[in-house]
């Protein structure tokens, strides 16, 4: 099934502006770019003799940068050579179309319901050996969508198709659905905002993927603050450890 996409001037100017936040691909030699290539790196290192296939993210609540962290991780990933497939398993406020400049009309809620079939969720991203499986169409029962039977199988056939696939998942707090896709994946990154995530919250977080046996590997920090005069790029600052 062809996708038409037709978006409106007002869509066409949101889009964009979130195409911008892709600093791997605009700003290749800014410092915030190089953060993300060190955590590719870091993220290699972790088992790098059985490596990570399918790396989900979370963050205790909305807004911590985890979606714009997944974006410009997978274009480092593509741009050093690997085959990159994201999945935005976000079915309630997804975002990884809009940093792409897709339309979202049909997606990961459409592949589950079997109105489409797999291989025509996978998009191209207009990256070169990066794809992305948008969200779709926002269905009325999203965590019942993700633990089911199809979704393993979804996340099962897109290993097949890539090096590493990134799972783009809401917050963990708010929802249930990260718990549901945590062990279905070989690990899980926490990502945290500097200076605005509660240490409640975190804790919150991090007992809740212990409670389903997640594979925690490790924590991203952004949005810390660094100062231009010393050389580095202002805004988000992303750190892994």
């Amino acid at each position: 099934m062809e996708e038409v996409e037709v978006m409106s001037e007002e869509t066409k100017r949101r889009v964009q502006s979130r195409d911008r936040e892709l600093v791997v691909r605009h700003n290749p030699k800014s410092p915030l770019a190089e953060s993300y290539r060190t955590l590719r790196t870091n993220i290699r290192f972790l088992s790098p003799d059985d490596p990570l296939q399918t790396i989900a993210m979370t963050s205790s609540t909305p807004s911590e940068g985890k979606s714009i962290t997944i974006a410009n991780l997978a274009i480092s990933m593509a741009q050093n050579g690997q085959e990159v497939i994201i999945i935005d398993t976000d079915l309630r406020k997804p975002m990884q179309h809009r940093f792409f400049k897709m339309t979202n009309f049909a997606g990961l809620s459409n592949i589950l319901t079997n109105e489409i079939e797999l291989k025509e969720g996978i998009r191209e991203t207009g990256v070169e050996r990066l794809k992305l499986v948008s969200s779709g169409s926002v269905p009325p029962n999203p965590s019942e969508l993700l633990s089911s039977k199809k979704m393993t199988e979804v996340i099962e056939e897109v290993e097949e198709l890539a090096d590493i696939v990134l799972l783009d998942c809401p917050p963990i707090i708010a929802v249930s659905d990260p718990m549901v896709i945590a062990n279905k994946v070989d690990g899980v990154i926490l990502v945290v905002a500097s200076h605005e995530t509660e240490d409640k919250a975190l804790v919150k977080a991090k007992e809740m993927l212990d409670k389903v046996q997640a594979n925690s590997i490790g924590t991203i920090l952004t949005k810390y603050p660094v100062e231009e005069s010393k050389g580095y790029y202002s805004g988000y600052y992303h750190y892994y450890g």
